[in-house]
């Protein structure tokens, strides 16, 4: 009887173990396309760049449509970001090592082409990430061609230079700081040894807050709520700059509400978050100028204008310069012929 017991019992165990388990059905493998589609990052050693080549004339036109609204005509910059080129010289690209990150440099601006050591991370960041509305829709051409724009403006190719997946190894070897990566192998392995000695208080340390620099009142909402100009990808989260500046350390206070920036999906009549989802609050604010004239204003200079929605709706797909300044409005060709109508709308009713 016993052994009748312990073989039913095996037999139970067995099948137990034989059921398919609750997570087998969930999800799939993922097919070969899909790989490849998130498979475009390039290495240093160039694996994964694809054929194509771009001209710096090609580059420039590129620029000026959807580059130097943010980042100026020539990579010195505007209000938007720090400056790409700048602060390089030629004895930097003879020796590979920029002078004014030297201990000592006064220089006020570290940009772009002083830091980045290989050509192939400009390339890999402007082709995942650029332009900032409408990531990854640049053509590899393009991205070739305003890569070597960039480099043309450092002076590291000629103003006449096609870059190429053929030739881009030998731009490699004039880049400004290529020499000053720094390889520290203890960081790379797990029992390394840390490259920090702690003489640190490790308990019950006093804390004593100093500030260093902070934003003046009158600049903190000189360009609108930097809560709603974030890029609708990633983490990054702005000071809701409508309210006063914190008096304690940032995260020592309650926990604030979760903030949506941007829907993933507006609403056909919800104009703001069609704004927001399509990074039109980066460079205009709801009254304030940031990059481009703030909403009203546009509302205000056109009033009266006849067939202004129509003319409103061109503007913001199609792009344009001149009727503000010099300063370009790339355009959003992203937007639907619909959603470009509802927000002419929105403007040419007062932007309220």
């Amino acid at each position: 009887m016993r052994t009748l017991t312990l073989f039913a019992a095996a037999l139970i165990s067995t099948a137990a173990w034989a059921q398919t388990p609750p997570w087998h059905d969930l999800g799939r493998d993922a097919t070969k396309a899909e790989v490849q589609a998130w498979d475009i990052d390039v290495r240093p050693d160039f694996k994964g760049l694809p054929k194509g080549a771009g001209s710096v004339a090609l580059g420039e036109r590129v620029w000026e449509a959807q580059c130097a609204s943010c980042h100026g005509s020539f990579g010195e910059s505007n209000e938007v970001f720090t400056p790409i080129v700048g602060g390089t010289t030629k004895a930097d690209i003879e020796r590979g090592r920029v002078k004014n990150l030297e201990q000592g440099s006064t220089f006020p601006q570290k940009t772009t082409l002083m830091k980045v050591a290989t050509v192939s991370t400009l390339w890999d960041y402007i082709n995942r990430a650029m332009p900032w509305n409408a990531p990854k829709s640049l053509k590899t051409d393009e991205v070739y061609g305003v890569l070597a724009y960039i480099l043309s403006l450092a002076e590291v190719v000629p103003a006449d230079f096609t870059l190429s997946d053929q030739n881009i190894a030998e731009v490699q070897k004039r880049m400004p700081n290529r020499n000053g990566m720094v390889f520290y192998e203890p960081l790379w392995k797990a029992n390394g040894k840390g490259d920090v000695t702690n003489v640190a208080c490790m308990k019950d340390c006093p804390v004593e807050t100093t500030i260093r620099s902070f934003l003046p009142d009158f600049a903190r909402d000189a360009h609108g709520n930097i809560q709603e100009q974030n890029r609708v990808i990633g983490p990054v989260r702005g000071a809701d700059t409508t309210k006063p500046a914190p008096t304690a350390p940032v995260g020592s206070g309650p926990k604030p509400a979760a903030v949506v920036v941007a829907a993933a999906t507006p609403a056909g009549g919800d104009v703001k978050a069609l704004l927001a989802a399509n990074s039109c609050t980066a460079c205009h604010g709801m009254a304030q100028k940031i990059v481009g004239p703030g909403f009203t204003e546009i509302a205000k200079k056109h009033k009266g204008q006849e067939r202004l929605e129509a003319y409103l709706a061109v503007k913001i797909r199609e792009g344009g310069v001149g009727v503000f300044g010099a300063v370009p409005m790339p355009p959003q060709p992203q937007l639907s012929a619909a959603e470009a109508a509802t927000i002419a709308r929105w403007i040419a009713a007062g932007a309220k």
